[in-house]
C-alpha cells in the first residue's frame, strides 16, 4: 500500500465520520435530556434523504445552481425537524410519564408506520438525488482522484460541531439543554417549561438527523434500509461518545470512521463487528463512554415486579391454565398448534428477560445471544456428535448459560443504557462469528436437518413436548423470583446503594441473574430450532431482541404473567394483520403505539392496576 492510498481511505473515514456524526449528534442530543432511548431517529434520518432527493431535482428545475441545492437540503432537515416536533408533541408527550422503556416501545412502533407510510408516498423505488453543482468534477489528490463533494461532507462535520457548541454555550436553550443532560429532576424543581425544551431538542435531534440523511443523497440512493443500517451505527457513536457528550459523539465518530475505512481492508465482512468491539472495549474501560458521566438514575429505573405476598390460589391457577393448553390438541389443526408451538417458544424467551429487566432492573439490547446459542447448541449438538433431541437440548441450554455468563461477567459492571448497549454489542459480535464461521456454522445457510426425535415428531407431541418444557422452566423461574435471591435482585434494582449498605453482593446477584436468564432463554432457543428444524444467524440478530422487548413491554414488566400475554398479543397481531395486507407494517405499529397510549403499564400491568384503584 502506497501513501496515496492510504491518504485517501483516510480522508474516505473522514467523510464518513463526518456524516454519522451530524445523524449521531441529534441523537446524543434527545437522549441526554429527555432520556428516550429513539429508535426512529434513523426514520428521521430516512425521511430526509427521500424529502431531499425528492425536492432537491425539483428545486433545481427553477433555479439551477449551488445556493438552489444547499437550500433544498436545509428545507428538507427542516421539514424533517418539524415531523419530530409532530411525532413529540403526538406520541412522546403523552407518555413521558410512563417507564423509559414503554417510551422506546412507542418509538419502535413509529419506525414500523415510517417504513410504510416511505413507500406510499415517494414509492417503492430507490431514488438517487442529484449530484452538487459546482461539485461533480473529482480532484486529484496525491496521484489518485478523489471526489469533491466527499471534501465538503469532511467540512460539514466540524461546522455543525462548532454551530452546536455555540448553541449550547451561547444560549439560554442551550444552557437548558446542558442542564436538563446532567439532572432533568433538578431543572423541573427550577420552574423551566420542560414541554417545550422537550419539543425545541426533538426538533433539533430530528434537523440533525434529517441533515445527515439529506446530505447523502449525491453519494447513494434513498431506500427504505437506510433507518436501520444508521441507528446501530448511530447509537455506538452515542454510546462509545458519553450519552449526552456533543465532542465526545465527534471524537467517537471520527475513531469510527477509520476504523470502517482500514479496517474493510482486514475483515471485509466485518466492518460493523469491529464497531461493536470498539464500544465494547471502550466501555470495559470507561464504563460511561469517553466524555459521559455516571447516570442520574431516578424512580422510572427502578420499574418492575414488586415484593407481594404470593398468591394463595396462584399454584392452582397456574395448574388449570397448563392443564386447558394441554387440551388444545383435541381441537385445534396443525397450523393453530404450530403457532400455538411458537407463542410459547417466545413466552419464555421474554420471561427469560423478565429476570434482567423486571426482577434485576437490568435492560440488555442483545438478549438474542442467549436465544441464538441455545438454538446453536442444540443444533451443533446433533450436527457434529450426531446427539439426539433429548441430548442436544440440554446442551443448547450449557452453551447459552456458559454465554450468559461470559458476557454477564463484562456488563455487570455497568448500568442503564451503557449496559444495555454493551448486551447488544455482544448480541452482534456472536452474529459476525455466526455468519462468517462457515464451516460450523453453515454461515448465512445455517444449520438444516435439526429434527426432533420420532417420539416428537408429530405437530401434537411437539407441542405437548414444548408446554411442558416451557410450563416447568417458568415455574422454577417464578419460584427463583419469589426466594430471597429474587428480592436481592429487586433490592438492588430498587437501590444498589443500600443493598450494599445491607451487605448484599450486588454484582455477584446480578451476574447470576444473567446465567439464569441466559440459560433460559437458551432452553427457548433450542426449542425453536427443533420446532423450525433449522438455525442461521438471524436467530442471534437485532430483530430478534427487538421481539423480545416488544413481547415483555406489551404484556408489562410489572407482572409475571405480562411476557407470556405479551408473547401471545404480538404473534395474533402478525398473524391476523400480516396476511391481510401490504401495510401490515403500518398497521402492527399504529397498533403497538396505541397499546403503547391505552395501557402505559403494559397489557396485564394497566389492567391490574386500574382493579388496585378501583379497590
Amino acid at each position: 500500500m502506497d501513501l496515496s492510498f492510504l491518504a485517501i481511505q483516510a480522508l474516505n473515514g473522514l467523510a464518513s465520520a463526518s456524516s454519522l456524526f451530524i445523524t449521531a449528534c441529534g441523537l446524543t442530543l434527545v437522549f441526554g435530556v429527555t432520556r428516550i432511548v429513539n429508535f426512529a431517529h434513523g426514520s428521521l434520518y430516512m425521511i430526509g434523504a427521500y424529502t431531499a432527493a425528492t425536492l432537491v431535482p425539483w428545486l433545481l428545475e427553477l433555479s439551477f445552481g449551488p445556493v438552489t441545492f444547499w437550500a433544498g437540503i436545509l428545507v428538507s432537515a427542516l421539514v424533517v425537524g418539524l415531523i419530530g416536533v409532530l411525532i413529540e408533541v403526538l406520541l412522546l408527550r403523552r407518555i413521558y410519564g410512563a417507564p423509559e422503556l414503554f417510551q422506546l416501545l412507542a418509538t419502535f412502533g413509529v419506525v414500523l408506520v415510517v417504513q410504510d407510510l416511505v413507500v406510499q408516498v415517494f414509492g417503492p423505488q430507490d431514488i438517487l438525488g442529484p449530484r452538487a453543482p459546482g461539485l461533480r468534477q473529482p480532484v486529484e489528490i496525491l496521484g489518485r482522484r478523489f471526489p469533491s463533494y466527499e471534501l465538503v461532507l469532511i467540512a460539514a462535520g466540524p461546522v455543525v460541531l462548532g454551530l452546536v457548541w455555540l448553541l449550547l454555550r451561547k444560549t439560554r436553550f442551550g444552557v437548558l439543554v446542558r442542564a436538563a443532560t446532567q439532572d432533568r429532576e433538578m431543572v423541573a424543581s427550577l420552574g423551566v417549561n420542560q414541554a417545550l425544551l422537550f419539543t425545541g431538542t426533538l426538533f433539533l435531534g430530528a434537523f440533525l438527523a434529517g441533515l445527515g440523511g439529506a446530505l447523502q443523497i449525491p453519494r447513494v440512493a434513498a431506500n427504505t434500509g437506510m433507518d436501520l443500517s444508521i441507528i446501530a451505527e448511530s447509537f455506538v457513536v452515542t454510546v462509545v461518545g458519553g450519552m449526552g457528550s456533543v465532542p465526545g459523539a465527534f471524537l467517537a465518530a471520527l475513531i469510527i470512521g477509520q476504523l470502517q475505512a482500514f479496517g474493510i481492508l482486514i475483515f471485509p465482512k466485518g466492518t460493523l463487528v469491529v464497531v461493536f468491539l470498539l464500544m465494547a472495549v471502550v466501555l470495559a474501560v470507561r464504563p460511561f463512554g469517553l466524555f459521559g458521566r455516571p447516570e442520574v438514575i431516578g424512580g422510572t429505573h427502578a420499574v418492575g415486579i414488586a415484593s407481594r405476598k404470593p398468591q394463595r390460589n396462584g399454584m392452582i391457577w397456574g395448574i388449570g391454565i397448563v392443564a386447558l393448553l394441554a387440551c388444545l390438541p383435541l381441537v385445534a389443526d396443525q397450523y393453530l398448534l404450530k403457532v400455538a408451538t411458537e407463542i410459547l417458544i417466545f413466552g419464555l424467551f421474554a420471561f427469560s428477560l423478565q429476570i434482567l429487566i423486571g426482577v434485576g432492573g437490568l435492560v440488555s439490547f442483545g438478549h438474542a445471544a442467549f436465544f441464538g446459542l441455545g438454538a446453536y447448541g442444540a443444533a451443533l449438538g446433533v450436527k457434529w456428535l450426531g446427539a439426539p433431541m433429548e441430548a442436544a437440548l440440554p446442551l443448547g441450554l450449557v452453551l447459552a448459560g456458559a454465554g450468559a455468563a461470559l458476557i454477564g461477567a463484562f456488563v455487570v459492571r455497568l448500568s442503564g443504557i451503557y449496559l444495555a448497549m454493551m448486551t447488544l454489542a455482544a448480541a452482534q459480535i456472536l452474529y459476525a462469528v455466526a455468519f462468517q464461521w462457515v464451516d460450523v456454522t453453515g454461515g448465512d445457510n445455517g444449520i438444516v436437518g435439526v429434527w426432533p426425535s420420532a417420539w416428537a415428531s408429530g405437530q401434537s407431541a411437539y407441542y405437548l413436548l414444548t408446554l411442558t418444557l416451557v410450563a416447568a422452566t417458568v415455574f422454577l423461574l417464578k419460584r427463583l423470583i419469589d426466594a430471597p435471591f429474587g428480592y436481592a435482585l429487586r433490592a438492588a434494582r430498587d437501590s444498589e446503594s443500600r443493598a450494599e449498605a445491607i451487605g448484599l453482593k450486588v454484582r455477584r446477584h446480578r451476574w447470576l441473574a444473567f446465567v439464569v436468564s441466559g440459560a433460559a432463554a437458551g432452553m427457548a432457543g433450542g426449542i425453536y430450532a427443533f420446532s423450525r428444524g433449522s438455525v442461521d444467524p438471524s436467530l442471534l440478530g437485532i430483530p430478534t431482541s427487538v421481539d423480545a422487548l416488544t413481547m415483555l413491554l406489551l404484556g408489562g414488566i410489572q407482572t409475571v404473567t405480562g411476557p407470556l400475554v405479551g408473547a401471545g398479543v404480538l404473534h395474533a397481531l402478525r398473524d391476523q394483520i400480516m396476511p391481510l395486507t401490504s401495510l401490515w407494517r403500518l398497521l402492527l405499529g399504529l397498533s403497538i403505539i396505541a397499546m403503547v397510549l391505552i395501557f402505559p403499564r403494559g397489557l396485564v400491568g394497566t389492567i391490574r392496576h386500574w382493579r388496585e384503584e378501583r379497590a
